[in-house]
């Protein structure tokens, strides 16, 4: 995998897709699912990881950080995000965009800072995430 595999998430500055690459042969899978120098912009300092387990229907509403931002990545399951931009100095104010994010189809999402962000559970999910402030 690259240095820099992240990647723009279009209509909203700064959040970040990083599509990964999982390994596997019959005794399994091995993936990479984050690197601090893949988001330099981020200040990791103060490292977090955390999970979170989600039945099937749980709507995980619309909140946003002023002093964090989030990583995800789910291990299991189907998750919708949305997001939105409450960034009033953005150049995409108000934007919004919404993605599906699935455990068998890795891909990790970068939320920055004043990005309100939430999910619905398609199915039952489990994801991980990383923080930069506790």
């Amino acid at each position: 995998m690259t240095n820099s595999p992240a990647q723009p998430f279009e209509p909203i500055d700064g959040v970040m897709t990083v599509p990964l690459e999982a390994f596997g042969d019959e005794r399994g899978r091995f993936m990479e699912t984050f690197r601090r120098e893949w988001f330099p912009q981020a200040n990791w300092d103060r490292l977090q990881s955390n999970r979170s387990d989600s039945s099937a229907g749980v709507l995980r509403g619309l909140h946003y950080h002023f002093k964090q931002v989030d990583y995800w990545c789910p291990v299991a399951g189907r998750l919708r995000v949305g997001l939105v931009d409450l960034r009033r100095s953005s150049p995409t104010y108000l934007a919004s965009a919404a993605i599906d994010m699935d455990g068998d189809n890795p891909l990790g999402l970068f939320i920055p800072e004043g990005v309100a962000h939430g999910f619905a559970a398609l199915s039952d999910c489990t994801l991980m995430y990383i923080v930069n402030n506790f």
